[in-house]
């Protein structure tokens, strides 16, 4: 089955220094542009992060600093990377919780400010999880009957990924899915919108959910002592947390996120 697409749809997997979204670089990213027409663009880069690769990461993906040390780095090919990734949507296998909130970390620090909040995001792993609850190697041979080669390749797994999704498509059409609140629908359908809805775990307004959205459309902090309390709240009644906030070990997109709400809160 083809995709229904509106606008093209980008499959992008990484391999990194670490899992740490705030610290850790891209050392590789794999990307399979799906147009309308249904014709598929690759790109594949090695990346010099300009950091070390940890030896637990290494050893999964097989990419060693020396292997990368020659390499351009990200703030080098950041632009065409966006050009690349323009008038896009994105999906991913783990991309909503790792891949695109550690992308949207790289291009911040190379300086290019991408939208990347306007996208569409569809998670292959959420609705995988959801639906079966396995891992990548597992849905490839669960829904497409094939052996992942090469897993924790970067192309492979993104390769992997589209065809995971599509198959996830066919089998899922007319499937009735009931929700946390009892609310029953068919929400795998050939269409961007609703997968992109039904793959989100959350009401995130940054990425890796440091901020979310409450049932009224709030922005309210989620962790530490101040998780339910709406962030105009805090601001107001803390001056000193948006400054420490900025001090420490936050991604940069959160931080971004943070300052349009106190600069909103200026101009009110």
């Amino acid at each position: 089955m083809d995709l229904n697409l509106k606008n093209p749809i980008v499959f992008i997997d990484l391999e990194t220094t670490g899992i740490n979204i705030a610290a850790d670089r891209i050392v590789e990213i794999a990307l399979l542009k799906v147009c309308v027409d249904g014709h598929e663009e690759e790109k594949l880069l090695r990346i010099n992060p300009e950091i070390p690769i940890t030896e637990e990461a290494s050893k999964i993906h097989g990419i060693y600093d020396e292997d990368v040390a020659s390499e351009l780095t990200f703030k080098e090919v950041a632009k065409s990377l966006a050009k690349f990734l323009e008038g896009c949507d994105l999906a991913g296998f783990n991309s909503n919780r790792f891949d695109i909130p550690l992308l949207a970390e790289e291009f911040l620090r190379a300086g290019i400010d991408i939208d990347l909040k306007c996208k569409k995001f569809i998670d292959v792993q959420a609705i995988f999880h959801k639906m079966e609850k396995r891992t990548l190697a597992a849905a490839y041979n669960f829904y497409c009957g094939k052996t992942l080669v090469d897993a924790h390749s970067a192309m492979a797994d993104t390769k992997a990924t589209y065809e995971v999704l599509k198959a996830q498509i066919d089998v899922y059409k007319n499937t009735v899915y009931e929700d946390s609140n009892g609310m029953k629908t068919t929400p795998v359908v050939n269409n961007i919108e609703k997968l992109s809805e039904f793959s989100s775990y959350d009401m995130n307004v940054d990425f890796v959910g440091r901020v979310v959205y409450n049932n009224k459309g709030i922005e309210v902090f989620n962790f530490g002592k101040n998780k339910g309390i709406p962030v105009e709240q805090v601001f107001k009644e803390q001056p000193g947390y948006y400054n420490w906030i900025m001090d420490n070990d936050f991604p940069l997109y959160t931080k971004k996120i943070l300052t349009q709400i106190k600069l909103r809160m200026v101009n009110k």
